[in-house]
């Protein structure tokens, strides 16, 4: 999956700018920076490659899906609809803003499952966010229609999905609001980043201004500059966007090429009756970052994990026993383990977990592998990958 097994002499030309002229903050200096403007640039570029009004640019996609939410309006004591699959950092940004993170099951996509969104919703509640986790997507036009009957922000978290498609339009682009990661371990990288797009305009202003400390960017003079709103510090660093930049122009030989593996790991899976796939909704595309296959049952789903990790069949994930992604090891979350005080509202809020079970979800989660699609691999090495895990599978069933 990661961009950064494909560096290169695009990357290194872009960061050289930066280090050329030596402005590595987005704004101001604009006499030094010899018409380098890397963050205004990478925005640009993705606007077009999503073909999307607007994209703001952020430190990490925690914080974009934080800036997300504060567009949205979510603050003290409301409520959040996210999946119990997902990483940690979803409901960290929804708590960041005073905000209860509602927990609800997933289905066979391993995204949010339309019909326990139906059921937890409450008058607190003020958005819903699926999280398009592994490279593939929820049930959008589903989601949509309860947020639309329910007055709800849709807010998509596609970190782990950049490229793939919904009904010809790309993930993070079909919501009010989308967010993006461009981490070290994601398919477009910028060592740290983020971003938030939206189609709509007044979203977009606000972003640019939540983002800077509230700066209207009116004029040349930042001193000078009004704060029609309080905001804080996301800014991405022109070295970061830089190599981000680069990367962005190389997504379609990205997916291309994570395609390509993915279908000959399919395709060999396939040959084994008792492995089935993640259901994709109709008229989706993956990014194929991931390949999601489901087993019988927990024992065989643990004894195959086991023997990949034997075998050398590396980047492969039992999520059921993973302490990031799963509801079932957030012990610091439902206990509310945090260094500062946490508001009344979101400590009543939260206790829900210590009684709520996710059954539904444990069928899937304890049943599934995630595989990381890489980039780096050759042909040859898919195929032999192909093999080793198919005669896990077979010695394990």
């Amino acid at each position: 999956m990661p961009g950064f097994e494909r560096f290169g002499e695009l990357e290194r030309k872009e960061v050289e700018d930066v280090l050329d002229n030596g402005v590595l903050m987005r704004y101001g200096f604009d006499a030094m920076r010899n018409g380098h403007y890397k963050a205004q640039s990478l925005e640009k570029e993705l606007q077009q490659t999503l073909e999307v009004k607007h994209a703001q640019l952020v430190t990490n996609g925690t914080a974009a899906v934080s800036v997300a939410l504060a567009l949205a309006g979510v603050g003290a004591g409301d409520e959040v609809i996210i999946p119990c699959f997902t990483f940690v950092a979803s409901f960290e940004a929804v708590m960041m803003l005073g905000a209860i993170p509602v927990l609800v099951d997933i289905d066979d996509t391993l995204t949010l499952n339309p019909e326990a969104v139906k059921q937890a919703i409450t008058n607190k509640t003020k958005a819903v966010m699926p999280v398009h986790m592994c490279g593939s997507m929820a049930d959008l036009d589903a989601l949509k229609a309860i947020c639309t009957v329910n007055n709800l922000i849709l807010v998509e978290d596609a970190c782990q999905a950049i490229g793939g498609t919904y009904k010809g339009k790309y993930l993070g682009t079909y919501g009010d609001l989308g967010c993006f990661s461009f981490d070290f371990v994601k398919t477009i990288t910028c060592g740290e980043g983020g971003a938030v797009v939206t189609n709509n305009s007044d979203y977009a202003v606000l972003a640019d201004q939540f983002t800077d400390h509230g700066h209207d960017h009116i004029g040349q003079d930042r001193g000078a500059e009004s704060h029609p709103y309080l905001g804080y510090n996301f800014r991405i660093s022109e070295l970061s966007a830089a190599v981000g930049l680069a990367q962005v122009r190389r997504l379609k030989d990205f997916i291309t090429l994570q395609k390509k593996h993915y279908t000959i790991l399919r395709d060999a899976l396939s040959s084994i009756p008792e492995v089935t796939f993640r259901r994709v909704p109709e008229g989706g595309e993956e990014s194929y970052a991931f390949l999601n296959f489901f087993l019988p049952d927990l024992e065989t789903t643990r004894k195959v994990a086991a023997l990949f990790k034997e075998k050398g069949v590396d980047a492969c994930f039992h999520y059921y026993d993973n302490n990031w992604h799963y509801v079932r090891k957030w012990e610091h979350l439902a206990n509310i383990k945090s260094l500062y005080p946490v508001s009344k509202e979101v400590k009543e809020g939260l206790s829900y977990l210590k009684t709520k079970t996710f059954t539904n979800s444990d069928y899937y989660i304890g049943r599934n592998i995630s595989c990381l699609i890489k980039l780096s691999w050759t042909e040859d090495q898919v195929k032999q990958r192909a093999q080793l895990m198919v005669d896990a599978i077979k010695r394990s069933l």
